[in-house]
């Protein structure tokens, strides 16, 4: 499974972003759940977000109600937009995948042990 972000870059604080993760190299994509982590400089890696196949979505308090995670199915691309952001988002995001976190399990806090994820992209909120 390959996953390739893009989208991060430097934002004010109250700005916006999308992540983009393109996805490719899997069979039996619908028993993945597909999420996010990040990790800043000296903090502990963090679990941002979660979408199981099901379209059920979690989400990481220190996100929840600014930051939205979709996919387009058409095009193997996982979406996460971040809103209103806040200097404490600044770190290194990564978009995971993984086949046993199905169902129940599809969590944002597991996110960040997911077997499969991409190289990373930089966010950087400035106040």
């Amino acid at each position: 499974v390959q996953l390739v972000e893009s989208g991060g870059g430097s934002v004010q604080a109250g700005g916006s972003l999308r992540l983009s993760c393109g996805v490719s190299g899997y069979t039996h994509s619908s028993s993945y759940c597909m999420g996010g982590f990040r990790q800043a400089p000296g903090r502990e890696r963090e679990g941002v977000a979660a979408l199981g196949s099901d379209g059920s979505t979690s989400y990481a308090n220190s996100v929840k109600g600014r930051f939205t995670i979709s996919r387009d199915n058409a095009r193997n691309i996982l979406y996460l937009q971040m809103n209103s952001l806040k200097p404490e988002d600044t770190a290194m995001y990564y978009c995971a995948a993984d086949s046993r976190f199905g169902g129940s399990l599809c969590g944002a806090r597991h996110s960040r042990n997911f077997l499969y994820r991409g190289q990373g992209t930089q966010v950087t909120v400035s106040s």
